[in-house]
């Protein structure tokens, strides 16, 4: 096994990898990074949920993880792409919904795994923070994300849908 390598080590060089869509959001902090393990002869796997089962961004990003890996002079690796873990909005990390919000998308609202129209219609403006906002449509530029308006500050913005 290399020296020093360990699976936080790992999880950090990760923190180089961003979501395509939205390049601020580390797959760290988006939660797709759902397993990493060193075997005992060195191989690294990482496990990697897709947020959307047709997410067209998850081959970028799994090539991402690889280059990453091969950087490190990590030469036995397996990248995975797998739903044994369901992806949902809530493992999106705290740094990440800051993200979120600095690049200009509301973030999805923490919830009990049961997703209803009103988290989705109901999105905190990421410009003034109010709430007086209306969902124009619940498809945006990409699977992830609502279309809203928001009444105070009169801006159109996203919302990165609750899942």
């Amino acid at each position: 096994m290399k020296e020093n390598l360990s699976i936080d080590r790992i999880k950090d060089w990760l923190e180089e990898v961003k979501d395509p869509e939205i390049p601020v959001l580390s797959l760290n902090d988006l939660g797709v990074i759902t397993g990493i393990d060193i075997q005992d002869s060195g191989k690294v796997i990482v496990n990697m949920t897709p947020t959307f089962a047709g997410c067209p961004a998850m081959d970028v990003m799994k090539s991402d993880v690889e280059e990453v890996l091969k950087k490190r002079d990590i030469e036995d690796f397996e990248v995975h792409l797998s739903f044994e873990t369901q992806w949902n909005s809530n493992m999106i990390s705290e740094k990440g919904r800051l993200a979120l919000k600095e690049f200009g998308l509301a973030p999805p609202p923490k919830h009990n795994l049961i997703v209803d129209i009103d988290l989705i219609e109901h999105a905190k403006c990421p410009n003034c923070s109010s709430e007086n906002t209306d969902m124009k449509s619940p498809f945006g530029p990409a699977l992830c994300r609502s279309l809203h308006y928001c009444n105070n500050c009169q801006q159109a913005f996203e919302q990165f849908k609750p899942l």
